[in-house]
């Protein structure tokens, strides 16, 4: 156990999880830390139990939660969060030993989501994933749901609801999934439009807190994304025009931040959203070259990548937070273009104009051409108008003048009206 100062705030928590010998447990407990800072609670010691196992009725040891009942007493923590997910007995159980509140990793990422939210959508998206959750553990929370007055846990939804009106919580999860469907159309038709008019989409993906709105703000000067060094800082999807000089639109969308054992009630409440990045012409994955757990980070990227179905998008591998670092970007970025790994400072703006060169060649298909089409061949001029962007138009005497974002192909089929 690693003790801490006893907390000033209104909540402190002591963290608890299992160490099952992966050699990871007590990164993912640290990772907990981080979420409970985010949600406002100060940590006051972290306890490990080695078990092969989840404890069914107690999560850990009955033994073990006295010894760290004892070590809670009189320090002035509120709170128990558990680094897994538990059933709702499990909540009870634990409680009655502790004495304080229990909460669990998914209770504590759901209402950070719920603080983070702030479109229709999002609110919408977390209160759903909120009731999914908790729908089935209604039963096993007894007591605990009703004397919650506050506090995390009881963001969203209301627990006397939860508690005592099954069918008024079945009937809301069908008004919001109806309201996400709807939602989920308009969206389909946008991304149906955007290939319809070739216009390309990056999407930026990665672990929480990468440097993904960074990112978004260098490659998008007039983006104006709210950015903050705490997980999650963004949550509501984002999509901006990328700058370029061939006047083509390419749209870059950020997409929420992933993080390990990401609740599943979430990934579904968030699929339309997530679909952003199944239907991008490339993945642009952002990682954070100097943390020490950045490679579990990109295998839990891309995990949730393949359940997504965007595992084989065509993908640039991108290293952020470079400055600083040993030897320069510019050198790293030498064979970037045919390797697709990229080392870059959003921070800064290093290795950000290779990125942004590489990723307007990989996407963009057409170039603006200006074509006079005689007035007697009006078919060519409804096609370009239903296939392509145009620019401008001017009716002259010797014919329509369009300014135009063609592809190679269509420039060859219209090479003879082509001015330039």
């Amino acid at each position: 156990m690693n003790e801490r100062e006893e907390s000033k705030t209104a909540d402190s928590a002591i963290l608890l999880g299992i160490d099952f010998g992966n050699g990871d447990e007590e990164a993912s407990l640290d990772e907990l830390e981080s979420l409970a800072q985010t949600a406002g609670i100060e940590t006051y010691a972290k306890a490990l139990q080695r078990r092969d196992k989840i404890e069914a009725s107690t999560y850990m040891g009955t033994g073990k939660l006295r010894q760290i009942k004892e070590l809670c007493e009189g320090s002035g923590v509120n709170i128990a969060i558990v680094d897994d997910e538990l059933k709702g007995s499990q909540v009870r159980e634990i409680e009655k030993i502790l004495d304080m509140r229990v909460i669990d990793r998914t209770t504590l990422i759901l209402d950070i989501f719920a603080s983070r939210a702030k479109s229709t959508e999002g609110r919408l998206q977390v209160e759903l994933a909120q009731y999914k959750y908790r729908l089935p553990r209604l039963r096993g929370f007894g007591d605990a749901l009703s004397r919650l007055g506050g506090g995390i846990g009881t963001r969203g939804p209301g627990e006397t609801k939860l508690e005592t009106d099954r069918r008024h919580i079945r009937r809301r999860i069908e008004h919001i999934e109806k309201q996400l469907a709807e939602t989920s159309v308009r969206r389909e038709m946008s991304r149906t439009n955007r290939k319809k008019n070739n216009v390309p989409t990056v999407a930026l993906v990665g672990y929480t807190n990468a440097g993904k709105s960074s990112l978004m703000n260098r490659l998008c000067p007039n983006a104006e994304v709210y950015v903050q060094d705490q997980l999650f800082a963004t949550l509501d999807p984002t999509i901006r025009r990328i700058e370029n000089d061939d006047n083509a639109d390419v749209l870059l969308v950020d997409t929420v931040g992933f993080i390990r054992k990401l609740p599943h009630d979430l990934i579904d409440a968030f699929k339309s959203t997530l679909e952003e990045s199944v239907s991008a012409d490339l993945l642009l994955h952002v990682a954070d070259i100097r943390d020490a757990q950045a490679q579990e980070h990109c295998r839990v990227v891309q995990e949730l990548l393949a359940e997504l179905g965007a595992k084989d998008k065509p993908t640039f591998m991108v290293w952020n937070k470079c400055d600083g670092l040993d030897g320069s970007i510019y050198e790293k970025n030498a064979d970037s273009e045919r390797t697709g790994v990229f080392y870059i400072s959003a921070e800064d703006g290093s290795g950000i104009d290779e990125l942004r060169r590489a990723v307007l060649s990989s996407v963009i298909r057409t170039r603006t051409r200006t074509l006079l089409i005689p007035y007697a061949d009006g078919a060519a001029v409804n096609q370009l108008h239903s296939s392509f962007k145009i620019l401008s138009e001017t009716y002259t005497d010797k014919g329509v003048e369009l300014k135009v974002n063609i592809d190679a192909a269509a420039a060859n089929r219209y090479a003879e009206y082509i001015k330039e």
